[in-house]
């Protein structure tokens, strides 16, 4: 079977640094830090005291107050940046073949603000279990996919692949499959996650993976740097709309670019870290290209995963100087504005990506001002501002505890 070309024909993005496509894409060019102090709850006895929350949203202006009452805040994310992305592409769903389209649709977490508050209700009541009847659905992890289907009538494959932080990068995977396999026309995929609560602090606290920078939030996330200590919590949502080339053209579809292909591979090393020297990335990203049919030298920008902890940072890098060993495309990492938005991550970063390819534009890494001294030398990374290149492929790295990791690449779309 022929299998067929996949290419990007919406976007829609809900960030800490803008709450739209637009608004992200600004911000992020011009280097804007999305951490601040936490609103959402009182952080007095949290080693941790800031994130990167949404600003200035409300739900209110966007979904209708069943809408909100039944889903939790990650979902809720899900249908705003999704009702952007459709949007953006100008499909006429009525016009298109419902069981030909589906939803892939990424979450790292799930409805854990949602469980949070049930069970810490629970917790401090007086034993009697009086759960909200939405409780079951609004925790589930899938549930976004299945919400988006039923509010746009979307039948054909529907479903949530879960692999951490690598997520949203899983899902578009998942995606760009089946369309090119040739099970659907057109597919809604991306990611959301929303884990700024007292649980989702507390809990990464525990594991020390987050920063507590608290006496300058906005530079506390800072891939690289020498004194680093770990990732600033995002939130948030990136939607991207993917269709087969015939499908997209005979509707006269704009075109943002095509998916060249993607990877997925274990490291199958540690619980959290990932593989010291990079194994499993090393091995993805190759594959990645092998399957984008680009080589080393044709990738012009690497979005990097780059959380800035002590350890993941370096693994990356490594892996990216044993694959690009000749000359170092450009390197960024968007998480030092954006925070980093875990199982949504992918998604957010893959809208960087086409943005990167459409504008020619590498945003850059911010807050970075001394190099960690095992940083490989010869890589080109962008600190401080962005730059304006040529770029005709872009890839993105994406890993998750577990050992997961998934990388995708972007081309610009040629006839």
């Amino acid at each position: 079977m022929r299998e067929r070309r996949v290419v990007v024909t919406g976007m829609g993005a809900l960030s800490p640094i803008g709450n739209n496509l637009n608004d992200f894409w600004t911000n992020l060019v011009a280097g804007k830090s999305g951490a601040a102090p936490i609103t959402y709850f009182d952080t007095t006895h949290h080693k941790t005291k800031f994130a990167c929350e949404l600003k200035g949203f409300e739900v209110t202006d966007h979904l209708d107050r069943k809408e909100i009452r039944t889903n939790d805040p990650y979902v809720q994310y899900a249908l705003v940046a999704v009702e952007e992305a459709l949007q953006d592409a100008g499909l006429d769903l009525g016009k298109i073949d419902a069981f030909r389209a589906g939803v892939i649709w990424g979450s790292g977490n799930g409805g854990i603000q949602s469980f949070h508050n049930e069970i810490s209700d629970y917790a401090t009541g007086d034993g009697v279990p009086r759960f909200n009847p939405y409780f079951v659905p609004k925790i589930l992890v899938n549930m976004a996919s299945g919400i988006i289907s039923i509010k746009y009538g979307l039948k054909g494959v529907t479903y949530t692949p879960v692999s951490a932080c690598a997520t949203s990068n899983t899902a578009l995977i998942e995606a760009f499959n089946h369309i090119r396999w040739g099970k659907a026309d057109m597919i809604v995929s991306g990611g959301s996650d929303a884990v700024i609560n007292a649980s989702g602090i507390a809990g990464f606290n525990a594991s020390k993976a987050l920063s507590t920078r608290n006496d300058d939030p906005a530079t506390a996330s800072r891939p690289f740097d020498k004194d680093r200590d770990g990732f600033v919590m995002g939130e948030g949502a990136g939607a991207i709309i993917l269709e087969e080339l015939e499908h997209a053209l005979a509707r006269g579809a704009k075109i943002y670019a095509e998916i060249g292909g993607g990877a997925m591979t274990s490291d199958a090393y540690h619980l959290t870290a990932t593989h010291p020297d990079g194994e499993g990335a090393t091995r993805g990203m190759q594959l990645a290209m092998e399957e984008a049919e680009v080589s080393t030298g044709d990738i012009d920008y690497v979005n990097m995963h780059a959380t800035s902890t002590p350890l993941g940072d370096v693994s990356e890098l490594k892996a990216i100087k044993k694959v690009f060993s000749e000359k170092s495309p450009k390197l960024s990492a968007t998480k030092s504005m954006t925070g980093h938005l875990l199982g949504a991550a992918g998604a957010i970063e893959a809208v960087a990506c086409i943005m990167a390819v459409k504008d020619d534009i590498v945003p850059p890494t911010i807050n970075t001002t001394a190099l960690d001294e095992n940083v490989p030398e010869g890589l080109d990374i962008v600190i401080g501002e962005a730059q304006k290149k040529e770029i005709n492929v872009a890839m993105s790295n994406t890993f998750g505890f577990g050992g997961h990791n998934a990388i995708t690449v972007f081309k610009k779309f040629r006839d």
